[in-house]
């Protein structure tokens, strides 16, 4: 079996990009095999932090060599008169690299044609690697790249060296003047500088033996199962987190965990200052009780291995110590004082250029926080608690440990409250105010919090858009996109169904009225629409929702939940069975009454039985689905809907809706429409593909 490795060497890459890179490596490396038609079994992309490697496993020696007819123009005008070619066969046989001896006339459909069998003969695979191998390179996509040493190429960072090796023989290629051998590097500091690949099969083997584990999921399992027995023989547990994980594998070559010791005076701080500074500033594991206590551990991953660790732990202590010990300092300064001391601060604190300061933004997310909770009729006593919160939401961004760890913002402004002896749901509902922080994490738990933290998102989304710092394409610097998919999920979590336009308009008033913004209101409202329902499609196409359901329930001023619950309704109700004569019906009188300005029905003027049948049935209907949408229960609502198919398809076989009395096809265009109004009060039955 002939395998296919190409080794990309780099100096340290973030460890963020990782992940993208094997994606696009994987997917770019088999479109352009499959593009060049050489088969292969499979492939496989691993990563460390030094290197990018694609191994194709079971890859053919060469392209199959191929044979396939062509139909030419027809012989009727491929030859004159003196049986020359003409123009048509010249350019035909042009086309294909062939002469007048590689056709042939064959009979088709009663017409005769000129064919023409076309070989080719399958072209070395290494040849086509040396074309294609560049190019992959090129094409792997991070969101920052850099040049170095004049070179063309633009790469996250700079490539040192390449392997390209078939099976045990080197496959060159120019790239940018760098050496393509079959030439890797060990471990940086424990493996060799110059280390030979002979194969490929021996080539993981080869790295293991220069302290390189290639497989980035052998070295995670190796950081999980290590980290789990040394927590286990402390009596403690690791607590999962896959972002961090994710960074370690990606960060090391060889890991080796090893246990490091907390100084117990630091263990009075709040749990989250400290898991904070061990994880988001030195990547190391907290260890933890199984009450969930933080123990005086924690896990440090090497790269390298055991050998001296007592220095390594050393030094990591001392890092850790100093870290704690000035967030000590921090926290013990900033509880000197009650948290609304700091609310006055936030007078100096800009939110965004344009957008005024902090202290401004506390008093607009207090409006509309307000304004959610006064809709959705929540008690006084909560609307006093939202009044609260408000107050004292942003006050900690000027306390000395959220300047120092800003990843502490409403963590910190929750302890501080309760020390400032604040009610429990006040400082819960700050902390709550920032969820969710990350795709899966926890959502609001409290009634106030979930409001303030709608308020605050519907807010930075609003002054955001207004002052056109839209996201587009993969740019999202002020992860708008995040805050939209978290206000969808709040929604969804707590079940609540009100007007988000009447919150946005509200937002966009206060940013007019106090801070003088000009910009094109109903512009602006429409960009902010169109934003939600993109992030609407894309949550209910990865719950499998057909895309045509999707796209009929999609509508501007439907309210959220309405839209997920029709969805997913809908989508069962159209699985459910074929459904293609109810389409065919309602699309028809869509297709109707699309232009037809709607009059009252008079059943007077109704001459043919069809009609009588048609509205006595619309009407029977119409109060069923009406019953239906008022608890929300769609396929009842489609099934009565269904129930007018056959009056429908009679009343079409016997009926001239055009009729050139105009009244007479006016009154019947309009009981027309008012079938259709139903329907659309549910969905647009045009977007639907049976």
């Amino acid at each position: 079996m002939n395998n296919y490795l190409l080794e990309i060497g780099v100096e340290e890459l973030p460890s963020r990009f990782v992940e993208m890179a094997i994606e696009q490596i994987k997917d770019k490396s088999e479109k352009l095999l499959q593009e060049n038609k050489i088969d292969f079994e499979s492939t496989s992309v691993y990563a460390t932090p030094r290197r990018l490697s694609l191994i194709v496993n079971g890859i053919a020696e060469k392209q199959e060599d191929s044979s396939k007819e062509v139909k030419g123009p027809s012989a009727k005008i491929a030859f004159d008169e003196d049986k020359n070619p003409t123009k048509p066969l010249l350019g035909f046989m042009k086309s294909q690299s062939i002469t007048q001896d590689d056709i042939e006339i064959k009979e088709l459909k009663g017409t005769e044609y000129v064919f023409a069998n076309i070989s080719s003969i399958g072209i070395d695979t290494k040849e086509i690697l040396k074309d294609i191998m560049p190019s992959l390179i090129r094409d792997i996509n991070f969101p920052k790249n850099m040049r170095w040493g004049g070179k063309n190429l633009r790469f996250a960072r700079p490539i040192r060296w390449i392997v390209s090796l078939f099976n045990d023989e080197v496959v060159e290629f120019d790239f940018e003047n760098i050496k393509v051998t079959n030439r890797t590097h060990g471990h940086r500091f424990l493996g060799y500088s110059d280390v030979i690949i002979d194969d490929v099969t021996n080539y993981e083997q080869i790295l293991k033996n220069n302290y390189v584990i290639l497989d980035q999921n052998k070295r995670r399992e190796i950081i999980k199962y290590e980290s789990k027995k040394i927590a286990k023989s402390l009596g403690g547990e690791i607590h999962e987190n896959p972002e961090l994980l994710e960074e370690l594998t990606y960060i090391v070559e060889y890991p080796t965990p090893i246990k490091g010791d907390i100084k117990k005076e630091y263990l009075i701080l709040p749990k989250e200052v400290v898991t904070t500074t061990m994880i988001d500033h030195l990547r190391f594991i907290p260890i933890y009780a199984k009450d969930g206590e933080l123990l005086p551990y924690f896990i440090t991953i090497r790269n390298g291995t055991d050998e001296y660790k007592e220095i390594v732990i050393e030094g990591n202590e001392k890092v850790l110590g100093a870290r704690l010990e000035d967030a000590k300092f921090f926290y013990e300064d900033d509880i000197s004082r009650p948290l609304e001391d700091y609310v006055e601060n936030l007078n100096g604190v800009l939110f965004y250029d344009s957008l005024g300061t902090m202290m401004q933004k506390e008093e607009r997310n207090s409006i509309l926080a307000k304004k959610i909770g006064k809709t959705l009729q929540v008690a006084d006593a909560a609307l006093d608690d939202i009044d609260r919160v408000a107050h004292l939401s942003k006050a900690d961004l000027t306390t000395k440990m959220v300047v120092e760890f800003t990843e502490l913002q409403g963590i910190m402004g929750s302890i501080y409250a309760k020390k400032s002896g604040e009610k429990d749901i006040v400082a819960t509902a700050i902390r709550e105010q920032y969820l969710p922080r990350f795709a899966g994490d926890e959502l609001p738990d409290t009634t106030v919090g979930s409001i303030f933290s709608l308020a605050d998102k519907l807010d930075t989304i609003a002054g955001l858009f207004a002052i056109n710092q839209i996201p587009t394409g993969s740019q999202d610097p002020f992860k708008l996109r995040r805050s939209a998919i978290g206000v969808i999920n709040i929604i969804k979590k707590t079940g609540w169904k009100f007007d988000l336009k009447d919150i946005f308009i509200t937002s966009l008033y206060e940013y007019i009225e106090k801070l003088g913004l000009t910009f094109n209101h109903e512009e602006v409202l429409g960009k902010i629409d169109e934003f939600f329902l993109g992030r609407i499609k894309t949550m209910l196409q990865e719950e499998g929702i057909r895309y045509d359901v999707i796209d009929s329930v999609l509508k501007e001023d439907e309210v959220i939940l309405n839209i997920f619950e029709k969805a997913n309704s809908l989508n069962d109700w159209f699985n459910r069975e074929d459904r293609s004569n109810f389409v065919d019906a309602f699309v028809r009188i869509n297709n109707m009454t699309k232009d037809f300005e709607k009059t009252d029905v008079n059943p007077d003027l109704f001459d043919i039985e069809s009609e009588n049948k048609l509205y006595e049935k619309y009407l029977e209907v119409h109060k069923s689905v009406e019953d239906s949408l008022d608890t929300m229960d769609i396929n009842s609502a489609m099934d009565s809907l269904n129930s007018l198919v056959p009056f429908i398809d009679e009343y079409f076989e016997n009926v001239m809706v055009m009729s050139k009395d105009e009244k007479i096809k006016n009154n019947r265009l309009s009981l027309l429409n008012s079938v259709e109004e139903d329907v659309q009060r549910i969905l647009n039955i045009e977007k639907i593909v049976e």
